[in-house]
């Protein structure tokens, strides 16, 4: 697989706080990278570096092999959505697509072509005379995302382009980046903070934090075996424990069960609490780890008896979903 671009070595300062420590990254041609990871974990930054509007301390970024550390934004040949989509408000729609195509002086008939190709590939033809104030919050983001794919750009960044959208909508785009993704071929690097939308829309995930990345990979390689206690905190994991060999390890709850009737890592446990939510019960335990820890477990469970608060009960972890992890801390 080529790279459509690189991190070597990337580093950006502001006076005495570091925003990417040493980062090494290949971003793959042709695929959706997601950066993602928790506020001020670095994330912005390097798309902003990436994108020109920003230059390292220190390290090199190339873009389809050439050193592009020093080239303004203009020289890079990428497309950008910014959170806040930044429409034209006096433009139509297909006024506001094609400004990128006047700007490199593209000619009338090859714009009116691109222009009319994007907003029908965004789905958004029939809006071409309308003003960005009589669209919804998801029809201006697509025409932000025209505008940027009109221009054909070499990569195209996405900085929290979802993060305005109401709950449904955030769905709804999800899908429709995707699909524009893979009808288009684009390389396109999206900054989130939203694990379910970086679960749903990579082919890679860069987790971050800190300024550094923390694990990368195919969003299932990642979920099921997180490298270390920050990753499995941020995916959602919830229950952390040292086995009977001294390895830390996480699981998830759907893999707790109750009572001493299967095999794996058992831990003795009392309930602490219980929530009835339909098809399952979330129970909340206390048990003693195999280092001596007191530890707090989750278990989702189905089809389950009558269980109180107070009540014993064995807690039995299933093996093949028991995850080691790096080290017992946040890292």
């Amino acid at each position: 697989m080529s790279t459509a671009a690189a991190f070597v070595g990337v580093t950006q300062r502001f006076g005495d706080f570091t925003a990417v420590d040493a980062i090494d990254l290949e971003i793959p041609e042709g695929k959706l990278t997601t950066l993602l990871g928790p506020s001020g974990c670095g994330k912005t930054t390097s798309l902003r570096m990436l994108a020109g509007y920003s230059q390292p301390t220190s390290g090199t970024i190339t873009i389809h092999g050439v050193d592009s550390t020093r080239l303004p934004p203009e020289k890079r040949g990428l497309g950008m959505v910014f959170q806040s989509y930044a429409l034209f408000p006096h433009m139509t729609v297909a006024e506001n697509v094609a400004y990128g195509l006047k700007i490199r002086k593209v000619g009338k008939k090859e714009t009116n072509q691109r222009v009319a190709d994007t907003l029908d590939l965004v789905g958004l033809g029939h809006l071409s005379a309308s003003k960005p104030k009589k669209l919804s919050g998801g029809q201006q983001q697509r025409v932000a995302l025209a505008r940027a794919i009109a221009i054909q750009p070499r990569l195209l960044l996405l900085d929290e382009p979802l993060s305005n959208l109401d709950a449904r909508l955030r769905v709804q785009m999800r899908a429709e980046i995707r699909r524009i993704q893979s009808e288009t071929g684009l390389t396109v690097v999206l900054v989130t903070h939203d694990q379910d939308e970086a679960l749903e829309m990579s082919d890679l995930m860069v987790l971050m934090k800190s300024g550094r990345i923390m694990q990368s990979g195919a969003p299932r390689e990642v979920f099921s075996q997180p490298a270390n206690r920050f990753v499995a905190d941020f995916l959602g994991y919830e229950n952390f424990f040292t086995d009977k060999s001294g390895i830390f390890r996480t699981i998830r709850p759907e893999y707790l069960s109750l009572g001493g009737d299967k095999t794996g890592e058992r831990l003795e446990a009392t309930v602490v609490s219980t929530a009835y939510r339909g098809v399952d019960l979330l129970v909340t335990l206390e048990a003693v780890d195999g280092a001596g820890q007191t530890v707090r477990l989750i278990a989702d469970v189905r089809n389950a008896a009558a269980i109180e608060p107070g009540q014993k009960t064995t807690v039995t972890a299933d093996p093949a979903h028991l995850v080691p992890l790096e080290n017992s801390g946040k890292e």
